[in-house]
């Protein structure tokens, strides 16, 4: 009898340590991960207030921890701090979800289950259907949805926007179009049904276990998805880089090595690279792509001013310094490279072209090694980098903040935003259009000539 009541009291104590829910923080710890993160901002970036008032700045701090004066999970915690991240304005600088992939994946191994689709979000609100989440088809691509759970649509969207980081409103609309069902699930929960309205039609679909979109892009994705070349006939092709940052560099190296091999090989004479999807990563630019097709010297930035942080103090430098100076960086061209690409190359760059993918699309726009191509008004062509992370010590989340801001390699501050050369619509809901319109557009114009 003793044994069996021992055995029903642990049974009531596992079920409810089941049934306890997230961890709780206290105010103490809520307002010191606060000051954690404004401790390390101060000692990592040279200048927080660059795009923004300092005064709207340190309102931001102050409407957070006023917010902060209750017991929070971490993801309530984050719902407050994240307010902060459109304020920041800058991509580089944000309170983050810690390692979302892994969060989201370990949600679905333990059963869960997102929104079931892909989506489109504008700057003003609007969402709309993209494609099923994973990136099938849907039959409802291109509808708006209109109410979400008995919550207009507009309403959910704009509390996420509210919470995402990023240089402008279009940008930061990107950003949640690519991972609404993430932050839908942070913010709003996770229901296993949606009623959904979607242009005056009522759905009722099953949240889906499939893998979205964003998830399938990163550092463990299939290689071939990351980087393609593919030739469009006519003597023109399309080489794909979907990011900088990929943990083998070497074998990036192979690829483009082969690829401009290959290039030569079948007399390409027009290059797309296509880096609408990059979001950018370290300068394997440089080796990997402008080393093929650079006929002059070149730099990826002219000016710069950076924070000295501990372990990267230079000559000279202490750490606190704020350093203003000139990039002195310069690649040489190749000239005897057997396989320099000498034709005409076209850039295309889109609402989540960022960071390294910016400085790479700088260079080749201002050295002029080729034209960029696209939709305008995302993210700056001025970048900030030299990212630097922190955990924040009680609550797990995580803030980001660049220690340098660099200056475009011409020098010029206008355009801010990054302008393609050629400004032409690119449909979120078919990426293929951009391409067809470029070749389009090519065919109107005079015989294209071999080489630069």
């Amino acid at each position: 009898m003793r044994q069996r009541i021992w055995l029903m009291i642990a049974g009531v104590l596992a079920s409810a340590v089941v049934h306890a829910g997230p961890a709780r923080f206290t105010p103490e710890q809520l307002q010191q991960d606060l000051q954690a993160a404004r401790d390390f901002i101060a000692v990592t970036h040279p200048k927080p207030d660059e795009w923004v008032s300092a005064q709207a700045l340190q309102q931001a701090m102050h409407n957070a921890e006023t917010q902060l004066r209750d017991p929070k999970t971490r993801d309530e915690a984050w719902r407050i701090l994240a307010r902060m991240n459109p304020v920041f304005a800058d991509a580089h600088l944000a309170i983050l979800q810690p390692e979302w992939h892994g969060q989201a994946r370990e949600f679905l191994q333990s059963g869960g289950a997102f929104f079931p689709f892909e989506v489109q979000v504008d700057a003003s609100g609007q969402l709309f259907v993209r494609a099923e989440l994973g990136g099938a088809a849907s039959s409802y691509a291109r509808k708006r949805i209109e109410r979400i759970n008995g919550v207009a649509a507009k309403q959910v969207v704009d509390e996420l926007l509210s919470l995402m980081h990023g240089d402008t409103p279009e940008f930061r609309a990107q950003l949640l179009s690519r991972r609404f069902w993430f932050f839908y699930w942070k913010v709003y929960g996770a229901p296993a049904r949606f009623d959904l309205s979607v242009e005056g039609q009522v759905l009722q679909r099953e949240a889906s276990t499939a893998q979205g979109q964003a998830l399938q892009l990163g550092s463990d994705a299939p290689f071939e998805r990351m980087f393609h070349l593919k030739h469009l006939g006519n003597d023109t092709a399309l080489l794909t880089i979907n990011t900088f940052l990929w943990p083998d560099t070497e074998a990036f190296y192979a690829f483009t090595t082969a690829a401009f091999t290959r290039l030569r090989d079948e007399k390409v004479k027009t290059l797309l690279i296509d880096v609408r999807e990059n979001g950018g990563g370290d300068e394997i630019w440089r080796q990997g792509i402008l080393r093929h097709i650079a006929d002059k010297p070149f730099r990826n930035a002219s000016t710069y001013i950076k924070k000295v942080i501990a372990g990267r103090a230079g000559a000279g430098e202490k750490v606190g310094d704020v350093v203003h100076g000139s990039a002195t960086s310069w690649e040489q061209p190749q000239p005897d490279n057997p396989i320099r690409f000498k034709g005409q190359v076209y850039v295309l760059v889109g609402g989540t072209t960022y960071s390294a993918a910016t400085l790479f699309a700088n260079a080749v726009q201002d050295f002029g090694f080729g034209k960029l191509v696209g939709a305008a008004g995302y993210a700056r062509a001025r970048q900030s980098g030299g990212v630097q992370s922190r955990t924040l010590p009680n609550t797990g989340l995580e803030v980001v903040s660049p220690r340098f801001i660099l200056d475009r390699p011409s020098g010029l501050r206008e355009p801010v935003l990054l302008q393609p050369d050629i400004v032409l619509p690119d449909d979120p809901f078919n990426p293929q259009g951009l391409v067809d319109a470029l070749l389009a557009r090519l065919r109107t114009l005079p015989a294209r000539t071999a080489s630069r």
